[in-house]
């Protein structure tokens, strides 16, 4: 046997390139075009049915970026085409290599009614099979000029990424506007073909079953001639009938296709125009859907549902048919496919609250999986509250993109940090854009970690954001290997079903402990810094409303304003999208959502005042409202009353130059440069600054990552560091009791306050910062006196530890990390917390001391601000402001209140009369979350609330109300059969480490 593999294959190649694929159309016809140009925004479907378009030719440019043009397409079928299938090819310019990049369609009949979205692998509509011959053809396309961002290599700088700087110049060539005889013959032999050669490339190279597929190929070649492809398909395709009916054997991997399109709510894109692409995508699978009958597809995120229901009823009318039928299924669960690591816990509580009563309210459904396919990285956290919403199971291929460290489980138990274990599974494809491929299912068979133990994995499959979908080449290529010896088994079905199968073959799955950190990415936690402020805000804005409106509706009948709190909830949720909280959409994306935050702190405002007012009534006296869930001088949480403030902050000179603030439990030394030099704790005559170090010490990197530049800090950059210890200007505060310290640095300001209060142990640091640097990463560092090997880092509903040294590859993979409000480092008996109020990423490193000491220092460096330039090459230029406090002496508690304390300042309200909370808890361990009224509207009231500090509590909440009734409940507040201990109006309550509970208490 000779080696002429690869003249098979080549020739294999030329010939499907050159003769068989353009004999899918053997012949057409042009149809005559027209064009209007939506002025700015896009219009109404009938306004854009309705315009009078001017004429264009194939050719032509159109479409200046991100406008909307509508196509008029007319022609006549040609009579001699009579009895065969004709569809209309509409080729707007297309770049098949970039499917979901660039310009789209949506194709509509005469009378609105849509038909399906055009995208470059997607390019066909079907006329008629067969047609009669003579019939007239009028469609018209919603055609969007959405501009080329994405350039890989490298990303380039654009402006592009904003309708405000984009300037008007056309984008695309209008290349193809024809009517056109389809072959399904041919068609079919291009799939067998295209699967045939690309199983035989998997096999190994001596194997009998790559050589028989190989020598079946070249007879099918031979049987074709060049010259008349249409006339000899089909006995070529009768040369292929034997490989193509090997079954494969009992050991073949197994592989659950489900239909997908992974749509990012925002990303390269402005929200307004994923409501389109959504159209268009859910327009292309219902139509795949009557076409194929063993098809199902599955799409997540509510919210995108939502936005079909509401811009798209002609679309939606379909899609509920499907649904009906079983083919198009929601999953996830979940408002949309949400960054995991920064959106608090009421957040990540709600994602599912919303995402789950959706689909609930629309179809009945509930889902059982979490889908996350794309989202980057997973907190500690959130197996509770999956379980917590009703779901079990966890779906996401993004950790396979990590740069260090293989996973080494595909099908596993996720444990988070309450002991909560979620079934996961990672698709072992590698990507949620399978196309059927050889090369992508002999990947998934290969790649798969748990042979032995289990035999099926999911393959997502389908072009996403904008491609269109899954295509009805890949389902042909599914059948072709549905049951084909030398390829995993191919089978459509749901999520469901697949997990199903999967948890029954493998009872007994290997356990992950903790986060699932994405070696890759680190840098959403610090892009786009107004972005996380407005959500970290925005989310505390939300505790705020609820607590006192419900405190307000139970004292003295305020209304409840559900309406706009389930809108203001759902606007927040769909911000903490996977690609707008971390900070790389486009420009567009970002200063819309700079807009939203500000409407929604200005409503959100609008009702906590509107009930503290209810609340406090008309009077003259001075009262704090504290939406706090620890009580703070003297006023308890969650009431109202007047405060109370020990003795005074003393500001001095510092002999060796600078100042000392002290308020008799602090006494913290600021030196010459504005830089702390010493943060004593007076009570446990404890230095928490270590020697020879300064904290409050800003540091300045280069910032050039080797790829996805508003994505990723690499390890390398703290090669280099500048430290920011000149300064401009040091003085005392205006009000006495605060050290105020200007710098300047490139082409940027910062100024500094550092402040005591009366009677609280933390060192407060006001930064503001004018940013106005390129390609640079801005820290500012706390070096402390401790020798800790691990720290505490708050996620959602607890905290968990990661190591401080590196002495694993997964060790130092984590040089940058995410913490909600507080981490927190020990010894035994005494520890330091750093809390802030809005940034998300950290690094935590020990080193030698420097004054020769054998001990080690820890030093903790929260991230401030980054300067990518790309997607938007203008990231984070302008002021921004930043709070944190050093707490030396903290214990975990302490971090746990000062961080929800820094986060929730009093309100200072002038009433008649103190506030008495609506519910208290008798132990500081367990921390209140929420308190609300119940969604349905029975005016029962809802308390969420966690063991916070990691241990065992008992715990006894005391209503402020008469209550007739308490239960446990999920996440959606539906009853679960547990009963706690009541006592009148006391409800006693035993939690372990962590443990979330929702109680719903009915008054009387």
């Amino acid at each position: 046997m000779h080696d002429d593999r690869s003249l098979v294959e080549a020739r294999l190649k030329r010939v499907l390139d050159e003769r068989i694929r353009p004999a899918v159309y053997p012949e057409s016809v042009p149809l005559d075009v027209a064009v209007w140009h939506a002025p700015g925004e896009p219009v109404p479907i009938d306004e854009g049915l309705a315009a009078e378009p001017g004429p264009i030719e194939v050719g032509a440019r159109w479409g200046a970026p991100w406008g909307t043009s509508w196509f008029r397409v007319t022609g006549t079928v040609p009579e001699e085409w009579a009895g065969r299938t004709v569809e209309a090819l509409l080729d707007l310019g297309f770049d098949e290599n970039m499917p979901g990049f660039q310009c789209e369609g949506l194709v509509y009949r005469p009378d609105g009614t849509p038909v399906k979205g055009l995208n470059p692998r997607n390019q066909w509509v079907r006329i008629g099979a067969p047609v009669a011959g003579g019939e007239q053809v009028r469609l018209h396309i919603e055609a969007a000029s959405n501009p080329v961002i994405l350039d890989y290599h490298p990303f380039r700088p654009t402006w592009l990424g904003d309708k405000d700087t984009a300037g008007h110049e056309p984008q695309y060539t209008l290349t193809r506007m024809d009517l056109a005889v389809f072959d399904e013959t041919v068609w079919q032999l291009v799939l067998d073909l295209e699967v045939l050669g690309e199983l035989m490339a998997e096999l190994p190279a001596d194997a009998q079953r790559r050589w028989e597929i190989l020598r079946a190929v070249e007879r099918a070649l031979d049987a074709i001639d060049l010259q008349d492809v249409n006339g000899t398909a089909e006995q070529a395709r009768a040369r292929l009938t034997d490989v193509l009916s090997v079954p494969a054997g009992p050991s073949a991997h197994r592989i659950s296709a489900v239909g997908h399109a992974h749509i990012d709510s925002a990303w390269l894109w402005p929200l307004r125009e994923t409501v389109r692409k959504v159209a268009r995508t859910t327009a292309n699978m219902t139509a795949l859907i009557e076409d194929e009958p063993d098809f199902v597809f599955a799409m997540s995120q509510a919210q995108q549902w939502a936005w079909v229901k509401e811009h798209r009823p002609e679309v939606w009318t379909r899609v509920k048919k499907a649904v009906a039928d079983g083919r198009f299924v929601p999953a996830g669960g979940m408002w949309v496919e949400s960054d995991t690591n920064m959106p608090g816990s009421e957040a990540m509580a709600r994602q599912f609250v919303h995402g789950k009563r959706f689909f609930l309210d629309e179809f009945g459904i509930e889902n059982h999986e979490a889908w996350l396919p794309d989202t980057f990285g997973f907190a500690a956290g959130l197996p509770q509250i999956i379980r917590a919403a009703g779901s079990t199971r966890l779906l996401t291929q993004k950790i396979s993109w990590s740069q260090t460290n293989k996973f080494p489980h595909h099908t596993f138990q996720w444990e988070g940090i309450d002991g909560t274990r979620i079934f996961t599974h990672f698709p072992p494809v590698d990507t949620y854009n399978c196309s059927m491929k050889g090369s992508e299912l002999a990947h998934a068979a290969r790649n798969f970690k748990d042979k032995g133990r289990a035999q099926h994995s999911l393959a997502p499959t389908g072009w996403g954001d904008g491609g269109g979908g899954t295509t009805r080449e890949m389902v042909a290529k599914a059948a072709r290997v549905r049951d084909l010896e030398g390829a995993p088994t191919v089978v459509w079905e749901t999520p469901e079903k697949f997990f199903e199968k999967a948890e029954a073959e493998y009872q007994d799955p290997p356990v992950w402990v903790g986060e699932l950190y994405l070696e890759l990415h680190r840098a959403t936690l610090t892009s786009q810094a107004r972005t996380k402020q407005g959500n970290r805000r925005s989310e505390h804005l939300l505790r705020e409303a609820e607590l006192w409106a419900a405190t307000a509706a139970v004292r003295t009948g305020f209304p409840y304003p559900y309406e706009e709190l389930d809108r203001i909830w759902k606007t927040v949720l769909l911000h903490q999208f996977h690609d707008i909280l971390p900070g790389s959409s486009i420009a567009w994306v970002h200063r819309e959502a700079r807009a939203t935050y500000q409407r929604v702190a200005a409503e959100l405002g609008g009702i906590i005042d509107a009930a503290q007012r209810a609340l406090a009534g008309e009077g003259t006296r001075s009262l704090v409202f504290n939406s706090a869930p620890h009580g703070r001088h003297g006023v308890p949480a969650g009431g109202a009353g007047e405060e109370e403030r020990p003795e005074e902050v003393t500001v001095s000179e510092r002999p060796e130059g600078g100042q000392i603030l002290s308020n008799g439990l602090l006494r913290i030394e600021i030196d010459a440069r504005g830089l702390v030099v010493s943060a004593y704790d007076l009570a446990a005559d404890r230095e928490a600054v270590a020697p020879g170090a300064a904290a409050n010490l800003l540091q300045l990197h280069p910032d050039f990552p080797n790829m996805w530049d508003a994505w990723d800090v690499d390890a390398f950059y703290r090669n280099a560091v500048t430290n920011l210890t000149d300064i401009d200007e040091l003085s005392v505060g205006e009000d006495g009791r605060s050290v105020r310290i200007a710098r300047s640095f490139g082409s940027s300001r910062v100024t500094q306050v550092l402040s005591l209060s009366p009677g609280e142990r933390r060192l407060l640091v006001d930064t503001e910062v004018d940013w106005h640097e390129t390609e640079k990463f801005l820290k500012l560092a706390f070096p402390l006196d401790l020798h800790a090997e691990r720290y505490a880092s708050e996620t959602q509903f607890g905290h968990f530890h990661r190591p401080t040294h590196t002495n694993t590859s997964w060790e130092a993979a984590k040089f940058e990390a995410c913490n909600h409000r507080f981490i927190h480092l020990d010894e035994p008996g005494w520890g330091v917390a750093i809390v802030n109020d809005s940034t998300y990423g950290h690094d935590v490193t020990r080193a030698v001391r420097t004054d020769g000491d054998r001990g080690t220092t820890t030093t903790v460096r929260v991230s401030l601000l980054r300067a990518p330039r790309f997607p938007d090459p203008e990231t984070d230029q302008g002021v921004h402001h930043f709070r944190h406090a050093l707490v030396p002496g903290a214990g975990i508690a302490d971090a746990v209140r000062e961080g929800w304390r820094i986060n929730l300042p009093e309100r200072r309200v002038t009433g008649a009369r103190e506030v008495a909370p609506l519910v208290t808890v008798d132990n500081d361990a367990v921390v209140i979350t929420a308190v609300k009224l119940a969604d349905d509207g029975s005016g029962d009231v809802v308390v969420r609330f966690h063991e916070a500090h990691g241990g065992r509590a008992r715990a006894t909440l005391t209503t402020g109300f008469e209550i007739a009734g308490v239960g446990v409940t999920d996440l959606l507040e539906r009853p679960l059969p547990d009963t706690p201990e009541r006592a009148g109006n006391r409800v006693t309550v035993r939690l372990r480490p962590f443990e979330l509970v929702t109680l719903r208490l009915a008054r009387v």
